[in-house]
């Protein structure tokens, strides 16, 4: 357990630390709340786990206290890397690593399987959740922390609201559950929405690049004009003959399209 070490805002205090809003950090201190967090993402048996933006910890100390094998941070905030240090008990289990998530290869952090763990940074949540879902290294399973109303659309289906072209790359490549709901109120500083842990299983069989890069084509055309039907907004992709060759209705709405419709738009359009 991790109870020997001083409270999180205490090292905080310590190491003179505040959040940066160029960052997007909001940090969590609550060490129930971390704590139920990696229960949400375990068991690991042993597997390495990948960080980012750890801040001051309180979801590594979780982390660290829980059956991962390696716990790898991915920090780009300098200012941490000291604090973070504080936390290696010098049994090789723990690596520090100062870098941008988004640039990062992780295949060459971690060997065999891995899990992906974090409370991640507002301004580049969406990003890296499709650098994970469709780059050339998949996790063995993801659990991250968004904004509510992110979390909202990873997870949404087809005539929600929320529905739209991060539903469709997301549930095309994985499985995703909403597991818990957190108030600004629990973080420091509050942000000014809710938040929400997204947990994520990569499915067994995912589409192949080339056909999520025609997905990514088809969504952007659809969502990007997502009040028109879809002979109108795919037009430069092919119109009516498009969404005839893939057996959907040329006057519906992309918001009306489940994901499996969308594949075949994508396969349509070779």
């Amino acid at each position: 357990m991790t109870d020997h070490l001083p409270s999180l805002r205490e090292t905080l205090d310590a190491h003179g630390l505040s959040a940066k809003k160029s960052f997007g950090q909001h940090f969590l201190l609550d060490l129930n709340v971390t704590r139920k967090i990696v229960r949400y993402a375990g068991p690991f048996d042993g597997r390495a786990v990948i960080e980012v933006g750890p801040g001051p910890g309180g979801l590594t100390r979780a982390l660290l206290e829980s059956d991962a094998g390696k716990v790898v941070l991915v920090e780009k905030d300098p200012r941490f890397i000291p604090l973070l240090s504080e936390l290696d008990d010098g049994s090789g289990r723990l690596t520090i690593v100062e870098a941008d998530a988004l640039k990062v290869r992780e295949a060459e952090l971690v060997e065999g399987p891995a899990h992906l763990v974090s409370n991640l940074p507002y301004n580049v949540g969406t990003p890296l959740l499709i650098k994970w879902l469709t780059g050339p290294w998949t996790p063995c399973a993801l659990t991250l922390m968004f904004q509510k109303e992110v979390a909202e659309r990873v997870v949404a289906q087809p005539g929600e609201d929320a529905y739209g072209r991060l539903a469709v790359i997301t549930q095309a490549v994985a499985e995703a559950r909403i597991v818990m709901h957190l108030p600004a109120a629990a973080f420091t500083p509050p942000p000014k929405v809710a938040s929400a842990v997204v947990h994520l299983i990569p499915l067994a069989e995912r589409p192949a690049p080339d056909r999520l890069k025609r997905l990514e084509r088809v969504t952007a055309a659809a969502f990007g004009q997502r009040r028109k039907m879809l002979r109108s907004s795919l037009k430069q992709l092919g119109g009516a003959a498009l969404c005839e060759a893939a057996g959907i209705e040329p006057d519906a709405r992309a918001e009306t399209i489940d994901v499996a419709g969308f594949l075949r738009l994508a396969d349509a359009l070779t």
